[in-house]
């Protein structure tokens, strides 16, 4: 990156003149060809608790602030308290396939001044992990923040959440450090792990999950045929996408 130097002589940031403040996320129905992300609502509550509940050892929440609930009528009174505003903004993870909700995703700490913008409150039901849904859902996220004008697209989670970790730099986000003793959860100290990705690494990371994305990538029995750490790797270190095909 070069560097940019004051009159002084002294090393300032780049200049953003015409970087424009983006607007807050409108809470819009975000489609897929495999996932709808819908603004979270009462109507989506009792697929969300029922697939949720497919996590029969509670797995899910270890690490989340909130959660598990014992009662579907605990479950609707959380979503009332915590999931109607703008920040964080909830969204339910529609399977197209089955039209039924089965994860939660949300935008938090939207900062449009900075251009800065969260994704969190993860939570996957066993239906949706490790599904290319799942993928496409954090795609779909991505993408609109971005299009948007965010210059900055962050992740964070304990930094004992392995899979959480793994699942941010798959996605291609890059670590940024540990903010040590950063928070209290559930009664137990949390450092929290920082991964972002930044508007100028977009388009080529777009470009990768494209090609994740195409049907062309998996094969009869649904395997793909290029990972996407693999593709996400590429974009950022600026290397030519593998083939599909």
């Amino acid at each position: 990156m070069s560097q940019h130097l004051n009159p002084l002589g002294q090393p300032v940031g780049e200049s953003l003149a015409d970087w424009q403040v983006p607007p807050h996320p409108p809470g819009q129905i975000l489609e897929g060809r495999l996932a709808r992300l819908e603004p979270l609502v009462a109507r989506h509550a009792a697929s969300l608790y029922a697939a949720h509940a497919l996590d029969a050892d509670n797995r899910n929440w270890t690490y989340l602030p909130y959660g598990p609930f014992d009662t579907f009528d605990s479950y609707c009174a959380w979503i009332d308290r915590h999931c109607r505003g703008r920040d964080p903004l909830f969204y339910a993870i529609v399977e197209r396939t089955s039209d039924a909700a089965v994860g939660v995703a949300s935008y938090l700490r939207v900062a449009p001044a900075s251009g800065s913008i969260e994704v969190g409150h993860i939570n996957f039901s066993p239906r949706l992990q490790q599904t290319p849904a799942a993928t496409e859902a954090m795609y779909l996220l991505m993408k609109h923040a971005f299009e948007l004008g965010y210059r900055r697209y962050e992740w964070k989670c304990d930094a004992l959440n392995a899979p959480s970790r793994a699942a941010a730099l798959r996605l291609g986000l890059s670590f940024e450090g540990i903010f040590r003793q950063a928070t209290v959860v559930k009664g137990r100290n949390r450092d929290t792990a920082w991964y972002a990705a930044i508007d100028r690494e977009w388009p080529l990371l777009d470009a990768a999950f494209a090609r994740w994305l195409d049907p062309a990538n998996f094969d009869a029995a649904e395997k793909q045929r290029v990972a996407l750490s693999a593709l996400t790797r590429l974009s950022l270190q600026g290397g030519a996408l593998l083939p599909v095909g």
